[in-house]
């Protein structure tokens, strides 16, 4: 090697390797983005109360749907849905409590508004009662999903811990390392299909493994029903939670997950 092609060599040696260490750089931090710095999943979450208690739903999904874990969450009343706010969000949440009073606060053009969100491609996650709001049993239900409640007459029997036992596509798409996990249960629809001829069938993520039979339900009718399922509404993706694991004891990342996957857009 000449002098002259040596030097040249070792001018153009500095430039390659900030090429270089730029590019492996540029790499590693597209690799190690936060959640938070990546494309948030816009939540709207369903509270008709003045104001939620410490423990209510509303509050404990507030916990864990922050921005590092790369959610923006919005809490919205009945009347602002009425008047077109899910419009802005790509998921909407209809946490515990009745859902018959769901949809008595929705109104009859609350509830189509929602199914409308629904069918031109946004998300919708039911938490137990809005499981019920949900189902296609009822004269106030949504429909959005091709179920209906087994035991319906025995809906209140009792709450507490059960476990539940996962699908493989339910361990995969809620990142559940494990195929069977513990979840409290609050007298949360027992989902089993509805077949109806206009709404296409869900897909079963996790179903009861064990059950509460209490205030008169009878044992064995809950085990074997299901717990977590999903499906498509035309064009948007509905996810219902029977049990609770928004709650302080979760697993809080089953119901993360969840919503992940509805708000987003096929």
């Amino acid at each position: 090697m000449t002098f002259s092609v040596l030097a040249n060599f070792c001018r153009r040696l500095p430039v390659a390797l900030a090429i270089l260490f730029s590019t492996a750089s540029f790499a590693l931090a597209e690799e190690t983005k936060t959640p938070a710095e990546k494309k948030l999943v816009r939540v709207a979450l369903y509270s008709h109360a003045e104001e939620e208690g410490a423990t209510s739903g509303p509050t404990n999904l507030q916990r864990f749907l922050a921005p590092e874990n790369g959610f923006q969450v919005t809490i919205v009343s009945p009347a602002e849905i009425r008047s077109g706010v899910l419009k802005d969000f790509d998921v909407l949440v209809m946490p515990g409590g009745s859902g018959s009073l769901q949809a008595k606060k929705l109104e009859e053009s609350g509830c189509e508004i929602v199914k409308q969100f629904v069918r031109e491609g946004g998300g919708y996650v039911g938490i137990c009662a809005g499981s019920y709001l949900a189902s296609a049993q009822y004269s106030w239900s949504l429909g959005i999903v091709n179920a209906k409640v087994w035991d319906r007459s025995h809906w209140a029997r009792g709450t507490g811990e059960v476990s539940l036992a996962l699908t493989p596509t339910g361990s995969d798409l809620l990142q559940c390392e494990a195929d069977k996990i513990k979840v409290y249960y609050g007298q949360g629809p027992l989902l089993v299909p509805h077949n109806s001829p206009d709404l296409p069938g869900y897909e079963v993520l996790a179903t009861y493994e064990t059950e509460i039979a209490k205030k008169g339900a009878p044992v064995g009718a809950m085990v074997g029903t299901h717990a977590i399922v999903r499906t498509m509404y035309e064009d948007g993706r509905v996810i219902c939670f029977s049990p609770h694991p928004e709650k302080s004891g979760g697993p809080n990342f089953l119901m993360m997950e969840g919503i992940r996957w509805a708000g987003s857009r096929p």
